[in-house]
Parts: C-alpha cells; structure tokens; sequence
C-alpha cells in the first residue's frame, strides 16, 4: 500500500479512534506531507534512518519562519514537531504489521530548557482592571469576564472558546473537555463569577457562544492570517478557527488580550497562554501542591507542570534571603 493511503488511514486514525483535535490532525498532516514531499519516499519500506537523516539536515537548513532575509533557521523545536508526527505514524505502521523503521531509533533534537514567560502580579492587576478603559459597556463587560475567567480557571484559549453562554455560573466550577478529549474540573473565583454575570446581562444576540463580537468586530481580527508557515496549510482552518455565529475565535481572543496588555503599559507580549502561566505560578507560590495544579491544567505529564517550580520556589527564596551575604 502506498504512503500516501497509510498516512490519510493514519490522521483518520489520530482523529477518530484517538480523539486528537482537529487542529493537532491538520499539523500531523502537514508534517508528514513535507516528510514524503522532501524524501520522496512511497513504500513503507523505503523509510530509513539515512532517509530520516537527510530530512533532519534538510529542517536544520530551512530559514525559520520562510525568511531568509534574517538569517535565522528553524528552532529545534519546530523540528521535534516532524520528528514527532514521523515517530506517532511509523508506530501506527508497528501496529497495522507494516514493515518500516522502527520509532525508537527516531531521536529528538535537544532543545534547551523551556522558559516560562511570566507577568509580575502588579502587571497582572493593571490588565485585570484595562477593561475599565472601554467606551462600550458591551465590549468593557466582555472583556472582563475574559481575563477574570482565564485567570481563575488556567483555560486554554481554544478551551476557552469552546464555551457556551449557559454557563452555570451559580456553581463554583464547572467541566471542560481539553486536549485528547480529556475532560478536568475549573474552578470560578467570585471575580470571574461576576464579570460573567455582567457580561451576559448585557447581550442582546441569540448566540449560543459565551464570548461573541461586539458590533463591526472582525472575527479573523487584522494582522493575522488563517494559515500557518510551518503549521497548518495556507488555506485550511482548525476546528478552533471556525465561527459559529458570531463566536470569537482564539486569534480574536489572543488580540483582545494584547490589546488590554498594551493599555495596561505592559510591554511584555502578554497572550491567553501568558495568564495560564499566571494561574499556575499563582497556585504554586501561594502553596498549592503540584499534583492538583498539574490536575487543573489538564497536563497529561507531571514534567511539564514541574516547568513552573522554577519561578515559585518559595524554599529556595527563602533560603537566600535568610542566608546570603549574612553580617557576623
């Protein structure tokens, strides 16, 4: 059977019997089409590890982001991501008795330490409170209820956009179907209670989404495009991307949290990814064991919680400031 036939059995696969979301299948399906484009490879048989070399020298070369002007290549990271698709396909080859390079002798890129990209707790005050700043009492309420409910429930932003305005929000928590289809508990803080509460007052539209346009608002906002370089194919849209009435989507939400970082005089790039990292420091400085945080950000690996000890280790402070450079 042909490559290109096991690969669309593969995504069918990842999609239906794995329950992976569209937008991970669409992203598998790009990297393994450059794959098989770039190695020209047809028959399972023909995928070796000299293949796979060729190919990882060939990431290595490529301008990062299709701009050669600066110089730059892809980040190692954005490699792992071909190497990963390449790895889940040729188990899925082990499973079916297909006959191809085993996944294990496929090695990931090492890549340096992931960084957390952090506000300080003042900051995040002063973008809870930009809203404030709003003419529209629609979009002001709007945009309340956004940053009081990211922050209390650690969503991610295509979690959060999934929501519908019958929200329950007489309870203190409600479930959430995140990544691979698993479904956790968030909790809502008074805060975000009430800024829901006023935000849904205000509507007057039949949408069954909980966060919609106000007015004129574009649903794709300007300055970004439904594409991917090294991503998604130019031209197609994930499951997230696509309105349901006038439903906003995760790039409306992403612009209307920077807008409210830069009102706020933040001149870090703040996103929906940004205050998770918030929720999960917060949890964590203030004493909050790791395996609950872990819980609540719906991480399937304890190791990408631990990512966080490194800017909330309390001991550690503590230590220092009671031992360090210490007069007899």
């Amino acid at each position: 059977m042909l490559l290109s036939d096991l690969k669309r059995q593969f995504l069918e696969y990842i999609e239906i019997e794995k329950g992976r979301a569209l937008r991970t299948v669409e992203n598998y399906d790009h990297y393994l089409t450059v794959f098989l484009a770039q190695t020209k490879v047809t028959d399972p048989k023909d995928i070796t590890n000299e293949k796979v070399r060729d190919f990882r020298m060939w990431l290595n070369r490529q301008a990062a982001g299709n701009n050669r002007a600066t110089g730059d290549t892809m980040k190692k990271k954005t490699q792992n991501y071909y190497l990963i698709a390449l790895r889940t396909f040729l188990k899925f080859l082990t499973k079916r008795g297909i006959t191809s390079l085993q996944a294990d002798q496929i090695e990931l890129a090492k890549v340096g330490e992931r960084s957390i990209d952090v506000i300080s707790k003042e900051e995040l005050t002063r973008l809870l409170k930009a809203p404030d700043s709003e003419e529209n009492p629609e979009k002001r309420a709007r945009g309340h209820a956004i940053l009081e409910l990211l922050f209390s429930t650690g969503l991610r932003v295509s979690e959060l956009c999934s929501l519908t305005n019958d929200l329950d929000t007489r309870q203190d928590e409600f479930s959430i179907r995140g990544k691979g289809g698993k479904v956790r508990v968030v909790f809502l803080s008074p805060e975000a209670k009430i800024a829901i509460k006023n935000y849904l007052t205000l509507r007057k539209d039949m949408s069954d989404a909980l966060f919609v346009k106000v007015g004129d608002e574009s649903v794709i906002p300007k300055g970004f495009s439904r594409g991917r370089t090294l991503g998604i194919k130019k031209g197609s849209t994930s499951g997230n991307e696509k309105s349901k009435d006038d439903g906003l989507t995760r790039r409306s939400i992403e612009r209307i949290v920077k807008k409210y970082a830069i009102m706020a005089g933040i001149s870090k790039k703040v996103t929906p990814h940004v205050i998770r990292h918030c929720f999960a420091t917060d949890l964590l400085s203030n004493g909050a064991d790791i395996r609950s945080v872990q819980a609540m950000l719906g991480h399937a690996n304890i190791a990408t919680t631990q990512i966080y000890t490194h800017v909330t280790d309390k001991h550690l402070r503590d230590v220092h400031k009671n031992f360090h450079n210490k007069q007899n």
